[in-house]
């Protein structure tokens, strides 16, 4: 579908622990004019969007639906710096919070988990009966790269009615290759960890219909999968839970266009997974040697410059639109 790009890393920022470092804390993206809105799931609960829509689109533009990773919401610095950027050519962005993220916690009493999916796939019909004429492009990143893939790789070509492109950036498609992937390197598990057990108890404390719940502090993401995650999405065990969630096994099935992002040195996704006799024609993939979790931190006056995720993305987004 598109030439193989070749990404560079920033001089300082060479390993893949600088370049998912410096892209989640150093990168601060400025916030972008955006109204609220709900989009209602039919178990009653209901996820929060960001809709930011410059003067001068049109209903006949694309509208971009973004989807966060675990642990980040519509406010995390990469959503808002794409954001940012479609803004300023003119394209509406929609960012999605999944279940308890970001705007949307206290919301519902459920976790985002294998079934998120769907959600996403609710959301984009509210999405499409309001503006029918504006082809949609599904972007995820991390986590959320992986259910977007899901979304389309789920319904085949009936995701054709709502979706025109999908853009993926270092999806954990095999989500038990990654946890163990993750896993070894302790800095992350704990960032990670830490997180989910304030989600988890500040559920808890919310809903009254909850229990009372208690996570180990020595316990790792793992064995928090097995003790609550699984459980809440209704699957007997991680295993379960892995391969219900993995994206990976539904590529085949993917018929709308698709670009997917991978970095060969990233710290948290495992991307040597990839089973390429699987993966049709309108499937892109490019993995390139650098780059980390998010990261892509290139060289400024370079092609794509220093933000060089971005730049690949806009392209992707724009290739059918110029």
């Amino acid at each position: 579908m598109s030439e193989q790009p070749v990404f560079k890393p920033f001089p300082l920022c060479t390993s893949c622990h600088a370049q998912t470092i410096a892209a989640t804390f150093l990168s601060v993206a400025r916030k972008i004019p955006s109204l609220k809105r709900f989009a209602y799931l039919p178990d009653g609960e209901k996820i929060v969007m960001e809709v930011s829509t410059p003067k001068g689109w049109k209903e006949s533009d694309p509208t971009v639906v973004l989807v966060h990773g675990l642990c980040g919401s519509s406010r995390s610095n990469y959503m808002t710096r794409i954001a940012r950027k479609l803004y300023k050519g003119k394209v509406r962005s929609i960012r999605l919070n999944l279940r308890g993220c970001g705007l949307g916690k206290g919301h519902g009493t459920k976790m985002y988990h294998s079934e998120s999916s769907e959600d996403i796939w609710e959301a984009l019909k509210e999405i499409k009966r309001d503006a029918p004429n504006s082809p949609i492009i599904l972007v995820g990143f991390s986590l959320g790269g992986n259910f977007v893939l899901k979304t389309v790789g789920d319904r085949g070509e009936e995701a054709k009615a709502l979706i025109d492109k999908v853009i993926s950036v270092n999806p954990p498609i095999d989500m038990h290759s990654s946890i163990e992937h993750l896993s070894q390197n302790t800095f992350y598990e704990r960032y990670f960890m830490a997180a989910l057990r304030e989600e988890v108890a500040y559920r808890h404390e919310t809903f009254n219909k909850l229990p009372p719940i208690r996570i180990p502090v020595e316990m790792g993401l793992m064995d928090f999968i097995d003790f609550y995650i699984a459980p809440q999405s209704g699957q007997n065990n991680g295993r379960d839970y892995y391969h219900a969630c993995s994206s990976g096994r539904l590529i085949h099935n993917i018929a709308v266009d698709c670009h997917i992002l991978f970095a060969f040195d990233d710290p948290i996704v495992d991307c040597t997974i990839v089973d390429y006799k699987e993966v049709p024609e309108n499937v892109d993939i490019v993995v390139t040697e650098t780059g980390g979790h998010l990261g892509f931190l290139g060289i400024p006056g370079e092609k794509r410059g220093f933000h060089w995720m971005d730049s690949l993305l806009l392209e992707w987004i724009f290739e059918d639109h110029k």
